[in-house]
Order: structure tokens, then C-alpha cells, then sequence
């Protein structure tokens, strides 16, 4: 039985990405990233990036629907 490409193998390291929308994300360390994402600084495992995410991530509302206009 494999991985599945979003979870990887345990050894796997991740970073935390972000948006302009301010959406996280979890994303491989070896991999460059997506383009409008950029890397927050944050790293590990899968699930100690996605702990993070939890911690940071207190609004789901993108930006732009946040965002006075």
C-alpha cells in the first residue's frame, strides 16, 4: 500500500504557504512553489504544518470579502 501524493511518506518535510487571499496551505519543502503562493516561514512534517495552519488560520473569509470597499 503506497501514499497518496498529498500526504507523502512520513519522512516528507512541508512548509506553510500563503496567498494574497490570505488561504493557507501545506505544500513539499522540495518543491517549488505554486505561483501566488509564498512560503510563511513555518516547517515540518505534514501534520505539524497543518497544526500550524490551525493556530494562524482563525478566519476562512478571504481577504477580498474581508476587505472594506
Amino acid at each position: 500500500m503506497g501514499t497518496s501524493p498529498a500526504s507523502g511518506p512520513a519522512g516528507d518535510r512541508y512548509v506553510v504557504v500563503v496567498n494574497d487571499e490570505e488561504q493557507y496551505s501545506v505544500w513539499f519543502a522540495d518543491r517549488e512553489l505554486p505561483a501566488g503562493w509564498t512560503a510563511t516561514g513555518a516547517q515540518g512534517t505534514r501534520q505539524e504544518c497543518l497544526d500550524h495552519i490551525e493556530q494562524v488560520w482563525t478566519d476562512l473569509t478571504p481577504r477580498s470579502v474581508r476587505a472594506p470597499r
